[in-house]
C-alpha cells in the first residue's frame, strides 16, 4: 500500500508533465502554421492586380522622373565650396605658363645668375665695407638711448631734458645715415638700403622703449601717490633662502641684456616681459634655416635670370615714349616681381622671423595675418606686417586719437608716415629724389576709397591683388629708368670732359 501510494503521484505527475508538453508544441505548431499562412495571404495580396498595378506604375514614374529642384554648383545658393581641383588646376597652369617663360628665357639670354654679381651689388671695393661700418657705429645710438633712460629713471635730468635728449638722438639716428650714404662713393645702392633699413628699425625701437619707459615712470608716479613701498626690480624669496627671477619691474628693465635682447627680438614694440616660448624646437629652427638659405638663392636667381633683362629692355620704350610698348613691358614685369616679392614676403617674414624667434624664445609668431583675403586696402596694409601695423597703433594712431584727432586724419597721417620712409629707402641709396615711392603709398588713400566704397567680396579682394600686381612694377620701372637715365647722362658728361 505504502509502494503503491508513493508510486501513484509520481506516475500521475509524469503523465501531467508530457501531456503538457505536449500542449506546448502543439501550441508552437499551431502558431508557425498561422505565421506561414499570414505570409502567404500578404504574397497573394501583393500579388494581386491592384498591388501589382500601383507598383508597376511607381517603376514606371521612376522611369520617367530624373530632375529634382536644385542650384548649380557654381552658384552661391547651392552650398557648395569644395573648389580643389579648380585650385589645382590653376596651379598647373601657372607651372605651365611660368615653365615656358622660363625656357624662352633661357634660350634667349642663356645663364645669366652670376653669384660674384651679387657681392659687387654690396661692396665695390672689397677692402672697403661701408654699410657694415655704418651699421656697428649704431652702437653710440642705443647706449645712448640706454643711458638718458637711466638718468630719467633716477631723476638725474629732468623728463623734458630727457624728452629733448630723446629727440636728438632720434633725428640723428635717421640723418646721420642718409648723409653718409649720400656723401660716400663707395657706397652701393644695395648696401645703402640694407644699412638704412637696419638705422630705420633702430629709429622705430627705440621710439619704443621711449615711449614706454615713459609710461612706466608715469605709472609709477601716480602709484607713488597712494603707496609708500618702493618700486624697484623685485626678488621673491623662497623658502629655502635662494632668489628667483620674477616679473620684470621698471626700472629693473633698464639693462644693457634687456636692450639688446630687445634690439633683436623680431618686433618693435617694447614690454618689460616678452612672452617667451618653453624651449628651442631644433627641428624647426633646421627647417627654418633651410627655407632661408634656398629661398634667398632662388629670388636672386630669378632677378637675375628674369627680371634684370626685362627692365634693361624696357628702357627704350621709356626713353621713346612708346605707350603700347611701355604697357607691354609693364605686364612682362609684374609676373616675376610679384613672384619675387610673394617669395620675399615668406622668406622675411616667415622663415627669418620665425629662426630668429624661435633662436631667442620669443613666444609672439603673429607676424602676418591672413592679408591675402583682404576686401579692402586698409585690411591690407594692417594684416600684412604685424609688427609695423603694431607699433603705428601702438606709438602714432592711438596717441593721435588721444590729442582728439579724427580717425581719417589719422588714418592719412599713418600712410604719411609710411609713405616717407618707404621714399626715404629708396631716394637716398639711389641719390636721387623722384617721390614715386612716396605718392604710391599716398595713392592708396584714393584707392581705400574708391574700393571701399564701390567693390565688395571678391571684387574688392581682385581689386587689392590688381593694385599688388601692376602697382609695384610702376614704381619700380620709374626708379629704374631715372637712375638709368640720370647714371647715363653723368657718364656722357664725364666722358666728354
Amino acid at each position: 500500500m505504502g509502494d503503491r501510494s508513493e508510486r501513484g503521484p509520481v506516475k500521475r505527475g509524469r503523465r501531467t508533465t508530457i501531456s503538457g508538453e505536449a500542449a506546448g508544441t502543439r501550441a508552437e505548431r499551431g502558431g508557425a502554421a498561422e505565421t506561414r499562412s499570414r505570409q502567404v495571404q500578404e504574397e497573394k495580396r501583393r500579388d494581386s492586380p491592384g498591388r501589382k498595378h500601383k507598383h508597376d506604375n511607381h517603376a514606371i514614374t521612376d522611369r520617367l522622373r530624373c530632375h529634382t529642384l536644385q542650384e548649380s554648383l557654381l552658384s552661391s545658393d547651392s552650398g557648395y565650396n569644395n573648389y580643389r581641383g579648380i585650385l589645382n588646376w590653376c596651379v598647373v597652369m601657372l607651372v605651365l605658363t611660368n615653365a615656358r617663360l622660363f625656357l624662352e628665357n633661357l634660350i634667349k639670354y642663356g645663364i645669366l645668375v652670376d653669384p660674384i654679381q651679387v657681392i659687387s651689388l654690396f661692396l665695390k671695393d672689397p677692402y672697403s665695407w661701408p654699410a657694415l661700418c655704418l651699421i656697428i657705429v649704431s652702437i653710440v645710438f642705443i647706449m645712448a638711448a640706454l643711458y638718458i633712460e637711466r638718468r630719467l629713471s633716477v631723476g638725474t635730468i629732468s623728463e623734458s631734458t630727457g624728452t629733448f635728449l630723446h629727440c636728438i638722438n632720434l633725428t640723428v639716428i635717421l640723418c646721420f645715415p642718409a648723409a653718409t650714404v649720400l656723401t660716400l662713393t663707395s657706397m652701393t645702392p644695395v648696401g645703402g638700403v640694407f644699412a638704412l633699413s637696419v638705422y630705420t628699425i633702430l629709429f622705430l625701437k627705440l621710439y619704443s622703449y621711449r615711449d614706454v619707459n615713459k609710461w612706466c615712470r608715469e605709472t609709477r608716479q601716480a602709484k607713488a601717490r597712494t603707496l609708500s613701498r618702493s618700486h624697484s626690480c623685485p626678488s621673491v624669496h623662497r623658502a629655502n633662502g635662494n632668489t628667483g627671477n620674477t616679473r620684470v619691474l621698471y626700472p629693473g628693465n633698464l639693462t644693457h641684456r634687456d636692450m639688446f635682447y630687445f634690439l633683436f627680438v623680431p618686433t618693435l614694440c617694447y614690454e618689460l616681459n616678452f612672452p617667451r616660448s618653453p624651449r628651442i624646437r631644433k627641428r624647426f629652427l633646421l627647417r627654418r634655416l633651410f627655407e632661408m638659405l634656398f629661398l634667398i638663392q632662388l629670388m636672386v636667381g630669378l632677378i637675375q635670370q628674369w627680371m634684370v633683362p626685362t627692365i634693361q629692355n624696357s628702357m627704350k620704350p621709356f626713353q621713346n615714349m612708346d605707350f603700347s610698348r611701355m604697357v607691354e613691358r609693364l605686364l612682362k614685369l609684374a609676373v616675376p616681381n610679384h613672384l619675387i616679392w610673394l617669395i620675399f614676403f615668406y622668406w622675411f617674414f616667415h622663415s627669418c622671423m620665425n629662426f630668429v624667434a624661435e633662436l631667442l624664445q620669443f613666444g609672439d609668431r603673429e607676424f602676418y595675418r591672413d592679408w591675402w583675403n583682404s576686401e579692402t586696402v586698409p585690411y591690407f596694409w594692417s594684416n600684412w606686417n604685424i609688427p609695423v601695423h603694431k607699433w603705428c597703433l601702438r606709438h602714432f594712431y592711438k596717441p593721435m586719437m588721444m590729442r582728439g584727432v579724427n580717425k581719417f586724419a589719422a588714418q592719412v597721417a599713418v600712410f604719411f608716415l609710411s609713405a616717407f620712409f618707404h621714399e626715404y629707402l629708396v631716394s637716398v641709396p639711389l641719390k636721387m629724389f623722384r617721390l614715386w615711392a612716396f605718392l604710391g603709398m599716398m595713392s592708396q588713400i584714393p584707392l581705400a576709397y574708391f574700393v571701399g566704397r564701390f567693390l565688395r567680396g571678391n571684387y574688392g579682394n581682385a581689386a587689392v591683388w590688381m593694385s599688388l600686381i601692376i602697382g609695384q612694377p610702376v614704381a619700380i620701372l620709374m626708379y629704374v629708368h631715372d637712375y638709368y637715365v640720370l647714371n647715363s647722362v653723368v657718364a656722357s658728361q664725364s666722358d666728354t670732359v
